[in-house]
């Protein structure tokens, strides 16, 4: 998931510290996160999915955060 979630990042342009910043959290909390080695909250997960419906419109967080 690591991959996965830090290449729908990329996709956005967005480096760690800017979706730290997008969730209010410091750049080290949010590596942890797209690391594994910390959950995204679903707030987090609610704001990135509406960050990449701008790229994606019908994506889920479901799609994002779950492999199927």
């Amino acid at each position: 998931m690591k991959d996965k979630i830090s290449g729908y990042r990329k996709m956005l342009g967005f480096t760690q510290k800017d979706m730290a910043n997008e969730f209010h959290i410091s750049t080290q909390a949010y590596w942890q996160k797209e690391n594994g080695r910390i959950s995204f909250s679903d707030k987090e997960k609610i704001i990135f999915r509406d960050l990449l419906r701008r790229i994606f419109p019908g994506i889920t967080v479901d799609e994002i955060f779950f492999n199927y």
